[in-house]
């Protein structure tokens, strides 16, 4: 049974400097909604496995040993005192995609991965030591982070509806299974429709779950999938981590030359721009659960959150770097669990009870075999569900954080060089038009404040 925390106290933890150590059972509850709902949404973690095949030539069985390992990672995240539930960069992913697409498919490009992984990984272990996260978010301007995420937005999109892409091979599931996701995910009717029906308000709290179910029944009835053939045989995968070593790790195909992290400085600055806004959200999430729940005492901290997301990412590169990367946040689950925690005390016991529990059990089901049958045959159309929700959600954002009309040109001018001539010269171009048609004077900061004010009202 879970040790006890008395009302207002934080969950009873073992301290080691700046972690919190907390297990499972010992140190908060286990709790059955979320180990359900994980057990549903596990297809979305499995969805690393076409991209993982597709961009570096690695054997279906490899790439499912990859993300067995990636999962055990995550668990890292509530063990070491950070509450929440962690994911991907995802906005990044098809940046890193067309980067990798630069080098031959084979040991150069997982080369190349690996030093862009190394990279990010040790840009987040130096923020979380400096504490200078802050610093650097204060120093981009708007219109350059508008364009990184205008160029994601495009990249993502333009690559599954490009000759020979994803949309070519199963139209009909992509354009069912993406129209309900955008349906239950962005609808504004939908959203009011949640507020008169339990069930359908149940219905969105899986975010894009039901948009996937749909698609491995569409797609068997186009012909544009197999039908899921369940095996049952051998229920649990141990992934083949000599195999996994040989094929994809530094440790066997030997260390990036130094042009290749020299190459990679621009996506890994980048891919930590676009993941620094993960740690905005968490507080934010995190805050807005505190004030509801004064039963807890709820410590979050972006310096530990930057830590244990730079040791994921440095284990991951050394022994399975991973196209998706580390990041700090699933925003749709934490945001679901924050929710149902909010409920009160009887419904979750602590932050940590919710976000353990579903982490440790996603875990569990990416290696489960059955789970893993049912879902990878629809797994190509799940990622490209992912993409075509993460290509609106970046293009969205990009023009609300644009203030000016000038920042709205460079962030399209900027956005679309990245998506079609890669992170390099994306950030280069940005920079460039930033530095030649800004006005640094005072005067024109105040009157840009001014414009923003006149925004927001």
């Amino acid at each position: 049974m879970a040790m006890y925390r008395e009302k207002g106290q934080e969950q009873p933890y073992i301290s080691v400097g700046i972690f919190k150590v907390r297990l499972p059972f010992i140190h908060y509850k286990w709790e059955w909604s979320e180990a359900m709902q994980a057990i549903l949404m596990c297809a979305t973690c499995l969805g690393a496995i076409p991209i993982l095949t597709e961009n570096l030539g690695i054997p279906f069985d490899i790439a499912w040993g990859m993300v067995i390992i990636n999962g055990l990672l995550y668990c890292v995240h509530a063990l070491l005192g950070d509450p929440v539930v962690p994911g991907w960069i995802t906005p990044a992913i098809p940046l890193t995609i067309a980067y990798l697409s630069g080098f031959a498919v084979g040991p150069e490009r997982i080369k190349a991965l690996i030093a862009v992984q190394i990279l990010v990984g040790l840009i987040f272990i130096i923020m979380g030591i400096t504490g200078a996260a802050n610093k650097l978010m204060n120093i981009v301007p708007n219109s350059i982070k508008a364009g990184i995420l205008l160029g994601a937005g495009f990249a993502a999109i333009m690559g599954e509806f490009k000759v020979g892409g994803r949309f070519e091979k199963y139209p009909i599931a992509i354009t069912v299974g993406a129209s309900l996701a955008y349906y239950l995910l962005f609808s504004k009717s939908f959203r009011a429709l949640r507020k008169k029906n339990k069930l359908l308000n149940t219905l969105g709290k899986y975010g894009m779950l039901p948009a996937i179910i749909v698609s491995i029944i569409v797609g068997p009835l186009a012909k544009e999938l197999p039908v899921p053939k369940i095996e049952i045989g051998t229920f649990i995968h141990i992934p083949n981590i000599p195999e996994i070593l040989k094929t994809v790790s530094p440790l066997s195909i030997g260390l990036p030359s130094m042009s290749l992290f020299i190459a990679a400085i621009p996506m890994a600055i980048m891919a930590y721009i676009i993941a620094f806004g993960d740690f905005v959200t968490s507080e934010a999430l995190i805050n807005e659960a505190k004030e509801v729940r004064t039963d807890e005492k709820i410590d979050f901290n972006s310096n530990r959150s930057n830590l244990v997301s730079g040791f994921r990412n440095i284990v991951m590169s050394f022994f399975a770097p991973y196209v998706p990367l580390c990041g700090p946040l699933w925003a749709a689950v934490t945001a679901a669990v924050s929710q149902r925690y909010k409920e009160g005390r009887e419904a979750m016991d602590s932050i940590f009870s919710g976000v353990g529990t579903f982490r440790w059990v996603t875990f569990i089901c990416v290696a489960t075999i059955p789970i893993v049958s049912l879902v990878q045959p629809v797994l190509p159309v799940a990622l490209s569900l992912t993409l075509l929700v993460q290509g609106y959600v970046c293009t969205r954002l990009a023009m609300d954080i644009t203030i000016t009309d000038l920042d709205k040109g460079i962030a399209g001018v900027m956005g679309a060089v990245l998506a079609t001539r890669g992170a390099a010269w994306g950030l280069v171009i940005g920079i460039l038009l930033h530095l030649a048609l800004s006005d640094f004077t005072k005067a024109n900061k105040i009157a840009i404040n001014a414009e923003a004010i006149t925004e927001s009202e």
